[in-house]
């Protein structure tokens, strides 16, 4: 047989007449209870959200390929050279070149340096074919009439450019007289027909040349080399 169990006493009345609250709260289910919570505490933290070990990992043969993979390095760049550095070498010979097109002719117009004079003749769009061929004499015709002038000096070049024209683009002068100059004593225009231009340049003595072509704009330049001799 269980043993009765005894009823828990209220409790004793205090000075003030009143009793305390009261409940028979046991203490054992207590404990049972706190264990309880500890232990889902304890399950809630081992379930929490853990970080797979390969999350960060760096899948296998990356690292090796990223160290081992060849490396593409842009191709240096050579920088322009701005005109007058590279130039070609002087030639005793005729010259020949430019572009198949038609351009127009906008102006000419000569300088001196201490080792050449310069002939410019300036196109748009583009250097058409042309030649330079150099002449014992500063004599040329003009046009088609076939007149013969004599330029100033004792030799001569004949510059030709083949579809171009310059009459209604044409600006400057068309007669470039400088007598104080070492080689060009005078550059002309002689022809402007049927799609050829042509320039006499009359030189004080005959002389080895240069030509070649500048862009933006469209130039033909032709040196003519100064010697001692």
């Amino acid at each position: 047989m269980r043993p009765k169990r005894l009823p828990i006493p209220p409790p004793r009345r205090c000075r003030d007449g009143l009793r305390p609250y009261h409940s028979p709260v046991r203490i054992a289910p207590i404990a049972r209870i706190a264990l309880l919570a500890v232990a889902l505490l304890s399950i809630v933290t081992a379930c929490g959200t853990t970080v797979d070990p390969s999350a960060n990992a760096v899948p296998a043969g990356t690292a090796a390929a990223n160290a081992s993979g060849p490396r593409v390095s842009n191709p240096p760049v050579t920088p322009a050279s701005p005109p007058g550095t590279n130039l070609p070498a002087f030639a005793c010979a005729d010259a020949s070149g430019g572009k198949t097109g038609v351009a127009n002719t906008i102006t000419a117009r000569v300088g001196e340096q201490p080792s050449y004079d310069r002939f410019v003749l300036q196109f748009d769009p583009i250097v058409p074919t042309y030649t330079v061929k150099r002449q014992a004499k500063p004599e040329f015709q003009t046009g088609a009439s076939g007149q013969t002038v004599t330029l100033s000096g004792t030799a001569g070049a004949l510059v030709t450019v083949h579809s171009a024209t310059g009459t209604s683009t044409f600006t400057g002068s068309n007669d470039l007289i400088h007598p104080e100059y070492q080689l060009i004593k005078e550059a002309r225009q002689t022809q402007d027909f049927e799609g050829y231009v042509s320039w006499g340049i009359g030189l004080a003595k005959p002389a080895c040349m240069r030509t070649f072509v500048l862009d933006d704009p469209a130039r033909l330049v032709v040196d003519f080399q100064i010697t001692s001799s």
